[in-house]
């Protein structure tokens, strides 16, 4: 199997050549085999060795131009005209057999870039693990998002706040561009540069925007839209981000990032993992805002190619709406209501309310109430629960459609912070069973496994998990 480079069609000052670093001491710990098959790679399944060798970036891949990509970004809301893959090579591109789709194989954690900013370009294994976990349970829970193909320990010690093993991620996306891509070029005035990625962005993602009249704003209006249902996605899931700058805000509308990304436990409109977030601009309860402010930033960089500024504000508009239509019919469903009424949404506040008043377990609170329209008893839901089995009542279906429905949208286990800071501790003392039950779960969130109902329990006071940090 052979790969493409088309990103390295584009000039070089798009990106850098890089050569990764061997890992000699390397070991293959995590190999994504249903994911491989879907990219054409699972012939190399046969070969743990040279799997090893080739996701540790000691031996390349047929076909491929290793490069880092050049972007900015806005880092918290403050603009850094040079940042790029600092700890990231991009191997180049496969065509899957089974879509069709075209997908990035880049390795995080294989050594320092042109980008590095004075860093090692390593990782350690715990953001290795952390996003393996993470960005999977995603994808199983349908939420767009870039992908781990598999996960290495290198055998070195990197230096953080102590010594650490080193690990190196394998990571599948659509692509790697973002809104920090648009804006290395607009900064720079570079604006035939910024009409051949915009080109690019247009053929790989949006298609159907290179006929319409207007095709930068018609690729920006797709972008909105795809930003908007991420976000839903994001938020009825009460999945927190943590680093929402505008160098993580794929323009496929993927996940991208998963450094101090957290889900909740306790509902909190306010909530904040990140340690790095202390003014709390990534809270949960800002993150549609948030994107909006980062497809402003993106409108201006493609105002400089099409379009004034009036024609973006439009598309931009739209955002809010787009982002509270996806969002509450998710949260209808997840609340059994299979028909639409106008109280609805006030309906889904005042339930949001009840958990935050009480402190209720998000993702568990779910489960809990529709185990309460099957027949079993809850004292935790007080008057919200008699409102919402009157409305449920109501409709067509009753209340087993209701609860079919549940059960289908709302997980039994998410990767709950203290579970996969359990695993990470258990691998830097040599023991990976942990983490590889855990993944196990969480490729089957909706069912309740048996055996493995602690991987649903909300955290003791001694295990809870209050701030996460990026790892880098």
């Amino acid at each position: 199997m052979n790969l493409i480079s088309t990103y390295s069609n584009l000039p070089e000052f798009f990106y850098s050549p890089v050569k990764t670093d061997p890992a000699p001491g390397a070991e293959l710990l995590a190999w994504n085999t249903e994911l491989a098959v879907h990219l054409g790679l699972d012939a190399l399944d046969a070969d743990r060795e040279k799997l090893t060798r080739i996701f540790s970036g000691t031996e390349p891949l047929p076909g491929g131009k290793t490069i880092a990509l050049a972007y900015a970004g806005h880092q918290f809301g403050n603009f850094v005209p040079q940042l790029g893959d600092g700890r990231a090579a991009l191997l180049g591109e496969v065509i899957s057999p089974v879509d069709g789709g075209q997908y990035d194989i880049q390795l995080k954690g294989s050594g320092q870039t042109p980008y590095s900013r004075r860093g090692d370009g390593k990782s350690s294994l715990g953001p290795v693990l952390r996003e393996y976990l993470l960005s999977e349970a995603m994808h199983r829970l349908g939420v767009p998002t870039t992908r781990a193909l598999a996960a290495v320990s290198t055998g070195e010690i990197v230096y953080r706040d102590s010594m650490e093993p080193g690990g190196v991620l394998t990571r599948v996306a659509s692509s790697h561009l973002r809104v920090g891509s648009f804006q290395y070029l607009a900064a720079r005035d570079q604006r035939d540069a910024l009409q051949q990625l915009t080109d690019f962005a247009i053929a790989r993602h949006y298609p159907d925007a290179a006929s319409a009249e207007t095709p930068v704003l018609a690729f920006f209006s797709g972008v909105v839209e795809a930003q908007a249902t991420l976000i839903a996605r994001w938020m009825a899931l009460g999945f927190i981000h943590g680093v929402m700058n505008t160098d993580n805000c794929a323009i496929s509308g993927e996940t991208l990032d998963y450094g101090p990304c957290a889900f909740m436990d306790e509902f909190d409109i306010n909530k904040v993992f990140s340690s790095i977030d202390r003014m709390g601009r990534y809270a949960y309860g800002q993150q549609a805002s948030m994107a909006q402010w980062n497809l402003a930033r993106l409108a201006e960089c493609l105002m400089l190619l099409e379009g004034d500024k009036e024609d973006y504000e439009g598309a931009l508009e739209r955002f809010p709406s787009r982002f509270e239509e996806e969002y509450f019919a998710l949260m209808r469903g997840k609340l059994g209501l299979t028909s639409r009424e106008e109280s609805d949404n006030e309906l889904v506040t005042a339930w949001l309310q009840h958990l935050q008043d009480h402190q209720l377990d998000y993702t568990r609170s779910f489960r809990q109430l529709a185990d309460r329209v099957s027949g079993e008893e809850s004292p935790l839901f007080g008057e919200f629960e008699t409102r919402w089995l009157t409305r449920i009542d109501n409709q067509p279906g009753g209340r087993q459609q209701a609860a079919d429905q549940m059960a289908r949208v709302n997980p039994v286990v998410i990767p709950r912070n203290h579970q996969v800071e359990r695993a990470i501790r258990a691998a830097f003392e040599g023991d990976f069973s942990v983490f590889h039950e855990l993944r196990r779960v969480l490729a089957e969130p909706f069912i309740r496994q048996e055996g493995l109902g602690h991987y649903s329990e909300p955290p003791r006071a001694h295990e809870r998990v209050e701030m996460t940090f990026c790892g880098t």
